[in-house]
Order: C-alpha cells, then sequence, then structure tokens
C-alpha cells in the first residue's frame, strides 16, 4: 500500500521535536493519539472568530456555531452509519457515554435479580459503572472469561445468558493487549436471546471501520482523543428507540422542554441526554479529525498498522527472553510485552531517556494482569503517523535497556 508518511508526518507538529535530546518516538497511541493541525486549527478558528453558546442565541455568533455543532453530529452520523442524528450523543468520552447507559438503562430496564454480562478484558471504565449499577439495583454482574492467548472464550457466552439476563457490555478492541473481539458473534448470540449489547469502541474506532446499522448493535461509544480529535469530547450511539425509553441521566439546561416549580418536562433526542454548555469547539475538532480520518481511508490505515504490528513483532522477538500477550490472533496495532524479570515501569522509564514514548503499568485493565499473573506491561501502540524507522529505534534502545538492567 502506498503511504506518503512523510506528508502525514507534517500534519503533526508534535512528533516534530526532541525529548532528552533524542527525537521523539510516540509509540503511546492507545492512551491518546495526536492531533493534526487542521484539528487544532478548528480550534483555534473556533475560539478567535465564532466563540458562543449555542441553540439558544439568535444572533450571527450563535447561529454559526450552532451550525457547526449540528453537523458535526451529522457527520458522525454518517461516519458510523447511524439511522438518525439523534441517535447520537454527544458526552466527555467513552467512560461518561458509558455512565449514562448504566444509570439511565438500568433505571428504566433492570430490576433487583437481574443480570448484565461483561468480559475479563475490559477496561476499568466498562467494569466499575457496572458494579456501581449492579451494586444500587441488587442485579449482579457476569464475566464472560478469557484464554492465555488474549481471546475470550465464546463458546461460554451462552452458558452464562439466561432470561434474567439484561445487558451484555464488551469491547470491541481491548487496550491493554489489542484483541479485536469477535463482536459480530457476541450481538448474534445475544440477540437470540433478546439481549441488548453495549461496545466500548474507544480502541477500534481509529483502526476499525463501525457501521452500527450493520452490527444493529443497540449503544456504541468511543472518545474523540482516542482518534486524533481533542480530550473532552466522546459519542454515545442508542437506538432510538431505546433513548426514548432512557431517563435522562443529569438535570440542567438544554435537556428541558418545560419548567415549573412543580414539574418538568424533558426534551427530544438527542437533547434529553445533553445537559448544560456543551463543550462545542471539542465537537468541531472532533468533525474535522473524521474528516482527516475518513480522507486516508480507514482500509488503508489498518493495512498500514497491520504491517507495522508485523515488522515490531518479528523485531521485539530479537530480544532474549521477551514475552508478547496476545501475540498470534487478530488484533489492532498493540505490542504488549515484558522481557524476563524486569519490571515493566524500569523499562519504561529508561526508553524515556532515549526518547521513546510507551505506556507501562496495568493500562486500567488489572483483571487482565491479574489472570497473567504480572504487575503489568509495556505498550508500544502505533498510529498510521508512525514509521518501521521508528521501530527500529525503538528496537535498538529497548536492546540498550535490557542490557543495563540486566
Amino acid at each position: 500500500m502506498n503511504f506518503d508518511i512523510e506528508k502525514i508526518r507534517k500534519d503533526f507538529p508534535i512528533l516534530h521535536q526532541e525529548i532528552n535530546k533524542r527525537p521523539l518516538v510516540y509509540f503511546d497511541n492507545a492512551a491518546t493519539t495526536q492531533k493534526p493541525s487542521v484539528v487544532t486549527q478548528a480550534l483555534a478558528d473556533y475560539y478567535n472568530q465564532y466563540n458562543s453558546n449555542i441553540h439558544r442565541g439568535v444572533h450571527y455568533l450563535s447561529n454559526m456555531a450552532t451550525d457547526a455543532f449540528e453537523n458535526a453530529r451529522k457527520y458522525i452520523q454518517l461516519f458510523i452509519n447511524a439511522k438518525n442524528a439523534h441517535e447520537i450523543i454527544y458526552t466527555k468520552g467513552t467512560t461518561e457515554s458509558i455512565n449514562l447507559v448504566a444509570y439511565s438503562f438500568f433505571k428504566r430496564f433492570v430490576k433487583s435479580g437481574d443480570n448484565i454480562i461483561i468480559s475479563a478484558l475490559e477496561h476499568h471504565s466498562n467494569i466499575v459503572p457496572w458494579q456501581m449499577a449492579c451494586e444500587n439495583h441488587k442485579a449482579q454482574l457476569r464475566v464472560l472469561p478469557m484464554n492465555e492467548n488474549g481471546s475470550l472464550q465464546l463458546e461460554k457466552l451462552n452458558d452464562l445468558m439466561d432470561d434474567k439476563t439484561r445487558l451484555v457490555a464488551i469491547n470491541h478492541v481491548s487496550n491493554a493487549l489489542g484483541t479485536i473481539n469477535p463482536i459480530k458473534e457476541i450481538i448474534s448470540i445475544a440477540h437470540s436471546k433478546n439481549v441488548p449489547v453495549l461496545l466500548d469502541g474507544a480502541q477500534a474506532i481509529s483502526h476499525i471501520k463501525v457501521d452500527v446499522q450493520e452490527l444493529d448493535v443497540e449503544f456504541y461509544c468511543f472518545s474523540g482523543h482516542k482518534v486524533f480529535a481533542p480530550m473532552g469530547i466522546g459519542i454515545l450511539y442508542g437506538k432510538e428507540s431505546l433513548l426514548n425509553e432512557m431517563p435522562p441521566y443529569q438535570g440542567g439546561g438544554e435537556m428541558i422542554k418545560e419548567v415549573s416549580f412543580e414539574k418538568t418536562t424533558y426534551n427530544e433526542l438527542p437533547f434529553k441526554f445533553e445537559a448544560g454548555t456543551p463543550s462545542v469547539g471539542d465537537v468541531i475538532g472532533l468533525h474535522k479529525a473524521l474528516e482527516y480520518v475518513q480522507k486516508l481511508g480507514l482500509e488503508n490505515i489498518a493495512a498500514y498498522e497491520d504491517e507495522l504490528l508485523e515488522y515490531a513483532t518479528k523485531r521485539i522477538q530479537e530480544i532474549q527472553d521477551v514475552r508478547i500477550f496476545a501475540k498470534d490472533i487478530s488484533k489492532t496495532a498493540v505490542l504488549s510485552f515484558l522481557v524476563g524479570k524486569i519490571h515493566p515501569y524500569d523499562i519504561g522509564v529508561l526508553l524515556d531517556k532515549m526518547g521513546i514514548a510507551v505506556r507501562t503499568g496495568h493500562h486500567c485493565t488489572q483483571p487482565i494482569m491479574d489472570f497473567y499473573k504480572i504487575p503489568g506491561t509495556v505498550r508500544a501502540s502505533f498510529a498510521f503517523y508512525n514509521t518501521k524507522q521508528e521501530i527500529d529505534l525503538f528496537i535498538e534502545a529497548l536492546k540498550k535497556v535490557c542490557q543495563i538492567l540486566s
């Protein structure tokens, strides 16, 4: 595949700097992605030229900001192929999207003795909100176990489900291992028992084409900062029929239709779930980021990142005693590993001295680390602006680190 990597890298000013007198190699993309100039310029343009609150204003700036805000919603609808723009709810990120569903869905549909199912591969953001909701409603949290290779024990999903199962909440891609879960099969199994599904798409949205209608999923959520957009903006997609039945998550402005001291009536979708002043500039930035990704093509991005992962996986095996997690399964561009008995934190600190940015620790997935009986991993995660030359720098630096620490 012909990827004009030098042209792409020019769009990301942050990549062109030195850390500790070494060229920055940014391999922490699963934590957050960098932003192209078109995104940061869109933010600057909003705040410098038409900063205003939306929807309620009658003046020029308010109308301009409102149009940009709602045009972004329509673009996001097309990006994930939702049926309606009002099925797109703006949130602060994946975490708030999940919390919204955990509160509102539970309040409407879950009662004492019911259960929901998550998996052993979940980020804490797709564990803790469900634990809290289950505790509040006296419901049971069930966990679909994982295999040693980092995949899910899909054959056990049927056994976990019964007539009191109200929801399956699972990630599309594991942030800690990169595992691409068999979401079509999971949705099919759940739907065979009339159980709705929520997908945490935080780690998938920048790597995989998402079509919520084709998946027939009830809820899909993701964060802007994982897909080259600003922090503080996220999306919850929900099927209209469910969202209409769910009560508001927060009270305040925008989510109301009429307010009196005796009674409040709620607004229609999507505003029912968007209380308060939104992060308008970040929404506009998300729009620009998704346009940027769309222009490159998610298929092209995935193919290039697969090349990077394959190359990095091959090269890292030159290092003695390296242990790669989720090595031989379908996954996105994440290389999670340990070397011998060296603590991952020590590797990360020394790599940083050489200009290499990786993530170390449990990656907000402590149950996965407990499963493997390890304190954490070193995680190198790649994006389309990374190069094989950067992987070479990473491997040579890692070899020196291992020599020092051994």
